[in-house]
């Protein structure tokens, strides 16, 4: 009890770092999973077009999901240099595979006499891909996009590491000075982002899904 009144207080007493540190963390957050849209739904839709493409696009992004986030922040800041830029890039890549991988899986699994009917009555395949195969893939691209902001916020709290900010400051503050009240102060709060990127993504993903369902 004593513990939970001293954590109380001091996330009253240090609010406005503590939001200052929320918001930081949420805009690198939104950058990464941009650019992850960006890049990852065209690599989707090629990988979907091209047999041959497939294996190679999908493998490429399975390997930087593998590789580990330390070891992957390490590596960009020899490269990119120390702060918040480098900590985005390495969230952009670790967002990458939900989204490439989801947006393969939805234009595959659209139903074939689908697309027939699109070609039937004289759709081009640029026609039919955007009018009636990717937005069928939509619900699937949300499953992915849900995936890819939790991990996004997870992976977003070792920042600091390497310069970065965000809520990892005050994580990576307790545990370096050994204080738990510091430490909890900074993951409450993460887990709080999480939660709450998954549940309105989920929102989202649910009304996609009814949309196309009906």
């Amino acid at each position: 009890m004593d513990f939970l009144i001293e954590l109380g207080t001091y996330m009253l007493e240090n609010s406005s770092e503590l939001l200052a540190l929320a918001g930081e963390h949420v805009m690198m957050v939104l950058y990464a999973i941009g650019f992850a849209l960006l890049v990852g739904i065209p690599l989707g839709i090629l990988a979907a077009k091209f047999k041959k493409a497939a294996p190679v696009i999908l493998s490429l992004v399975n390997i930087l999901q593998l590789i580990p986030s330390l070891a992957m922040l390490a590596i960009l800041l020899i490269y990119f240099g120390l702060g918040n830029s480098t900590v985005v890039i390495g969230l952009f890549f670790y967002s990458l595979l939900p989204i490439v991988r989801n947006t393969y899986v939805g234009l595959k699994e659209v139903d074939a006499s689908v697309t027939e009917a699109g070609r039937g009555i004289g759709m081009t395949p640029l026609q039919l891909l955007w009018k009636v195969e990717f937005p069928l893939s939509i619900p699937f691209l949300m499953a992915g996009l849900r995936v890819a902001a939790v991990i996004a916020v997870a992976v977003a709290t070792i920042a600091p590491y390497i310069g970065g900010g965000g809520l990892g400051s005050e994580i990576v503050g307790g545990i370096n000075l050994q204080n738990d009240v510091r430490l909890y102060a900074g993951a409450i709060p993460a887990a709080a982002l999480a939660i709450l990127a998954d549940f309105l993504l989920g929102i989202f993903e649910r009304k996609t899904k009814n949309r196309f369902a009906n």
